[in-house]
C-alpha cells in the first residue's frame, strides 16, 4: 500500500440502503442533504460520498436534476471533496447510475468493481410498519436480485468518465472484486494512486470477522504494492470497530448514515457530523493525523474543485 501519510475519513451521507423509516435523522430533501455534507466537512470529513433522494418519498434516485439542487451550494459552502455515486441502487441499470458523474463531472465516483447479491431484505423483520408503500417492496425484492456490475458495465463506466478527469472509489465487497481491478490496472484503463474501498457486512459480500479484513488488506497488497490508498467501511453496528482495526492497520475510513444509522448500541446517530467527529477521536486516539481535502486531493491525484461541472 502507498505510504499512509495522514488518514482520510469519508462521509457517506445518504446512500440507497436505509430507507425514510429506519431514521428520521436520514437525509432525504435537498436541503437536508446539503446541510449533512457540509456539516461532516466541517466535523473534519474530507470527502463527501453523495446519493440523490425523491423529496417526497425518499426513495434512491439518479436524476442528475436533483443532484444539481445540492451538489453547487456544497461546494460553495465548503472545501470538501465531492464523490457522487454511480452505483445508485441495486434496482437501476448501469446508464442510470452513470450519468450524474457523466454529466457533473466530480472530482471522485464511486464504481462497485464486481456483480454480487446485496440482501436488505433481514431489513423487513426490524419494523413494524412503513411510511411509504416502496419501503417494504425495494426490501424484499433483495431476496432475489443481483447488483449488476458485469465486467462490460465497468469498463463502459470508466470510459465515459476517462475524459472528464473523475477518480474512482473502487468500492470491493469481496476478494474477487480486488481481482477484477487488477484487472482493468493490468489493461491499463486505470492508473494509480487506487483509491480502493473495501467493504464489510453487506450481505451478499465479504463478512466482518478481522481475519475478513487482514485477507482483503493483504490480497490488495499483493495485487496493488505501493499503487493504492486502502480505505474501510463496516456496515451496521461494525462501523466503528472494523474503522479501528483499519486504522491501526495503516488504512483510510469511511463512515455514515449510508453505512449505519448509528451512534453506539441501541442510539440512533443524529447527523452524519456525528460519526465523523466520532471516528475522529479514535485516529487522535491512535495518534493519527487526519487528512484535510486538500491533503486528500494530493494523496489521491484529484483535479481539484475548479475543474468540475457544478
Amino acid at each position: 500500500m502507498a505510504k499512509q501519510r495522514k488518514v482520510i475519513i469519508t462521509c457517506a451521507v445518504t446512500g440507497a440502503i436505509h430507507t425514510p423509516t429506519m431514521s428520521p435523522y436520514l437525509p432525504i430533501a435537498a436541503a437536508e442533504i446539503r446541510d449533512a455534507a457540509v456539516g461532516a466537512v466541517e466535523a473534519g470529513a474530507a470527502i463527501v460520498h453523495l446519493h440523490a433522494r425523491e423529496p417526497e418519498t425518499g426513495r434512491p434516485s439518479q436524476d442528475v436534476g436533483l443532484f444539481r439542487e445540492f451538489v453547487g451550494d456544497i461546494k460553495q459552502r465548503c472545501d470538501g471533496v465531492i464523490n457522487l455515486t454511480t452505483g445508485g441502487s441495486p434496482a437501476m441499470t448501469v446508464q442510470e447510475r452513470l450519468q450524474p458523474a457523466l454529466q457533473l463531472a466530480p472530482e471522485v465516483a464511486s464504481l462497485n468493481m464486481g456483480s454480487m447479491n446485496f440482501g436488505l431484505y433481514p431489513l423487513l423483520g426490524k419494523y413494524k410498519e412503513f411510511k411509504h408503500a416502496w419501503e417494504p417492496e425495494y426490501l424484499e425484492a433483495t431476496r432475489d436480485m443481483v447488483f449488476r456490475n458485469t465486467l462490460k458495465d465497468i469498463e463502459y463506466i470508466l470510459a465515459s468518465c476517462r475524459d472528464n478527469g473523475t477518480r474512482f472509489e473502487f468500492e470491493c465487497y469481496d476478494t474477487s472484486h480486488l481481482y477484477n481491478l487488477a484487472h482493468f490496472l493490468d489493461r491499463g484503463l486505470i492508473e494509480g494512486p487506487i483509491f480502493v474501498q473495501t467493504v464489510f457486512g453487506i450481505l451478499g459480500g465479504i463478512g466482518t470477522h478481522p481475519d475478513d479484513i487482514a485477507h482483503m488488506r493483504r490480497t490488495a497488497d499483493r495485487l496493488f504494492g505501493d499503487q493504492y490508498i486502502w480505505s474501510v467501511l463496516g456496515a451496521g453496528r461494525f462501523q466503528m470497530p472494523i474503522a479501528s482495526m483499519a486504522a491501526a492497520m495503516g488504512g483510510n475510513v469511511r463512515v455514515g448514515l449510508e453505512d449505519s444509522l448509528w451512534d453506539g448500541p441501541g442510539r440512533l446517530a443524529q447527523s452524519n457530523a456525528a460519526q465523523v467527529r466520532r471516528v475522529r477521536h479514535i485516529m487522535e486516539g491512535l495518534a493519527l493525523p487526519v487528512a484535510t481535502p486538500d491533503e486528500a486531493r494530493e494523496m489521491l491525484g484529484l483535479k481539484g474543485g475548479h475543474n468540475v461541472n457544478f
